[in-house]
């Protein structure tokens, strides 16, 4: 059975992600507090910003886990908050790094010993993975954490069939962006874009699929952002 294990399903890229997924045949389990609303997804409720919560979910993923021939993780969960290096207190930064950094190393830890060659984890990273912005301090650090882990599984993983990628969206039309960026910059969000467009979530999703089936790949970091116009 072909599975896909994706984190912050119920909504954005990662609803599109599992649309994508199940439309291609893979059974989908979905792991966040809210529900996925893609017809068909099982839905595992949980907080990953809980440090204990892969422990708590082991018992009813592992049966997922087992039955899957080849298995899809996608970290696309993520925190983002308003905050600068020179104001964000150390217990902020613990909670965005639980959920964008210490969750995704919690189920690896619990998947990797169920995935057989072919399987693949895909880290969904950011346009500001590689760079950054004011006023998004704990986020940048976190995307930036994320490309580390990749390589670091790439590097660990070698030789098990297995491969990883990180996928960094651009500016993505999603709930997170919308809730991050005023209405009356949007424009100018838009124009940082050589297509002066946001990204629909459903492209995204595409470009996820894809490096998930395509092993030759392991190891990079795909920006998928419409190309960014650098001023």
């Amino acid at each position: 059975m072909k599975t896909l294990l994706i984190t912050g399903g119920s909504a954005g890229i990662g609803a599109e992600t599992a649309r994508r997924f199940r439309d291609d045949g893979y059974a989908v389990v979905n792991l966040s507090r809210r529900p996925c609303p893609v017809d068909g997804v099982t839905q595992i409720d949980c907080d990953l910003a809980d440090p204990g919560f892969a422990d708590a979910l082991a018992p009813e993923l592992e049966p997922h886990l087992d039955r899957a021939d080849r298995l899809v993780v996608v970290h696309n969960a993520a925190r983002m908050d308003r905050d600068t290096a020179g104001a964000t207190a150390p217990e902020q930064m613990r909670a965005v790094m639980q959920v964008n950094v210490v969750a995704p190393t919690a189920l690896n830890r619990l998947c990797v010993p169920a995935m057989k060659p072919g399987s693949a984890i895909v880290y969904v990273g950011s346009t500001l993975s590689e760079k950054a912005v004011p006023g998004s301090y704990s986020y940048v650090t976190s995307k930036h954490a994320m490309i580390g882990m990749m390589r670091a599984t790439c590097q660990d993983l070698a030789g098990s069939g297995i491969h990883t990628v990180c996928v960094c969206p651009g500016f993505t039309d999603t709930e997170m962006l919308r809730n991050h960026v005023p209405a009356e910059a949007l424009d100018s969000v838009r124009a940082m874009s050589a297509f002066n467009r946001l990204i629909d979530p459903a492209e995204i999703a595409e470009a996820i699929h894809w490096s998930a089936a395509n092993p030759v790949i392991n190891g990079a970091v795909i920006h998928a952002n419409l190309g960014q116009v650098e001023r």
